[in-house]
């Protein structure tokens, strides 16, 4: 196990990071940002804190946990991943190793043949008494794969994941605990109704906020079905998901109130920016 690193919390209000996942350098007067596209949406909302225990489904390349780790200083994560074994994530991405060596380096840990539809509940005994033990739950951009070429059994398939997915979930829940869930936008993740498909599962929308991969250094889109090889072989090419635009979603149980990390913003939505966090 390495060294752990020494997380050091202030008192002061949250924070959030720019689109280079930095803070704002201490003694500076940020000037008046001009209001452009590109430079209105620069802040990064980050929805958990490095105490947090964190359980993440389908990691896919595990460069997300690995980010987590080693750039925001979490210091409990459980990365899980559908692959049976080791050599299978390895065979769908070359490059994984590394990622498992950053995140297993400081005490956090990954488990194989974990199906976000047929999880177990990460509680912190068992029985009718059991408690969840986890703090946020995070799915980034979930899909089924190529099950289908039709855009309506995409759908359904998909929200069948989802649906499956955050029964899954909820027990696993602490007190106070939030699933995040990360989709892109626009058609055919509009048309999946996240917001409904939580409603029916016992779940409500706290807020959501725009997803900026820049905010987690190291951190690459996985696609579901390995990375992009060529007729040589070689790995490459492809699309980035990463330069996509995505967003997050915050849920948390019926009646229930979210404990928010320190360093996120609960911000509301305002009628001049759209990629604010809103109200469900």
């Amino acid at each position: 196990m390495g060294k752990r690193r020494k997380v050091i919390h202030n008192t002061q209000p949250p924070h959030k990071l720019n689109a280079r996942g930095q803070r704002p350098q201490k003694g500076t007067t940020p000037s008046k940002p001009r209001k452009t596209p590109q430079t209105q949406h620069d802040e990064a909302t980050i929805p958990f804190a490095p105490e947090d225990k964190i359980l993440l489904v389908g990691d896919g390349d595990l460069s997300f946990a690995a980010s987590l780790v080693e750039h925001h200083y979490c210091a409990d994560v459980t990365a899980t991943v559908l692959e049976k074994t080791f050599d299978y994530l390895v065979d769908k991405y070359p490059h994984v190793p590394e990622n498992i060596a950053k995140v297993e380096a400081e005490g956090s840990k990954v488990l194989y043949n974990i199906d976000a539809t047929k999880m177990a509940p990460f509680v912190d005994k068992k029985g009718r008494d059991a408690t969840g033990v986890m703090d946020r739950i995070i799915f980034n951009f979930p899909h089924v794969g190529g099950k289908s070429t039709d855009v309506n059994r995409q759908v359904r398939y998909n929200q069948e994941l989802l649906v499956s997915f955050f029964k899954r979930a909820t027990p696993s829940l602490a007190p106070g605990g939030t699933i995040i869930v990360t989709l892109f936008e626009g058609e055919p993740y509009t048309l999946w109704n996240i917001r409904d498909l939580a409603r029916h599962s016992g779940l409500q929308v706290d807020r959501s906020f725009k997803f900026q991969a820049a905010a987690y250094p190291g951190y690459h889109h996985a696609r579901t079905l390995g990375v992009v090889k060529s007729k040589n072989g070689e790995v490459g090419g492809g699309w980035k998901g990463e330069d996509r635009a995505a967003r997050s979603y915050i849920f948390v149980r019926k009646d229930d109130e979210s404990r928010p990390a320190p360093n996120s913003s609960k911000k509301r939505s305002r009628p001049e920016d759209s990629d604010s966090s809103d109200d469900d």
